[in-house]
């Protein structure tokens, strides 16, 4: 499974990890407790969900916000370095989107994801169009955000 894959690299590594989650509303760091001994490596996760949170939890700019919108790669990336940094993990992992069935549109639509990973040094982020109900469009941005996770590290 993805999650063990990923607690047996940040363990052997003695690495740590930080989440925090939007529309997937804390489907990765579910999974990633789902093994035993995961708080030797995983410190936590913020579920913001609100624009409110996001700013007042992450430090995602306001600006950014307004100008880019709360789905966007900009802010998925502000949101990983600020739980990072929240947290005083090695690895940071932000996820926005929208998992529907509503909140679409031409531009940003229903299964749009974007998931950002960070260390000290570095970021990256992808946009992912899921397709699905809620459900299935949540659990696939989780998963592929620890597929991200794994590759960054590795």
């Amino acid at each position: 499974m993805l999650w063990e894959e990923v607690g047996e690299l940040l363990h052997a590594r003695k690495e740590t990890l930080a989440v925090a989650e939007s529309c997937t509303g804390g489907k990765v760091g579910d999974l990633i407790t789902d093994v035993p001994g995961s708080s030797e490596y995983f410190l936590g996760g913020v579920v913001s969900y609100s624009n409110d949170a996001k700013v007042k939890l992450l430090g995602v700019d306001e600006g950014t916000l307004r100008s880019k919108g709360a789905v966007s790669e900009e802010v998925a990336i502000q949101m990983a370095q600020g739980v990072r940094k929240a947290m005083g993990a090695t690895y940071g992992v932000g996820i926005t989107g929208i998992a529907g069935p509503t909140g679409g549109s031409r531009e940003k639509p229903v299964g749009l994801v974007y998931i950002a990973v960070s260390s000290s040094e570095r970021a990256t982020c992808e946009r992912h169009v899921f397709q699905g109900s809620r459900m299935e469009i949540k659990s696939a941005a989780a998963h592929q955000a620890l597929r991200m996770l794994l590759y960054f590290v590795g």
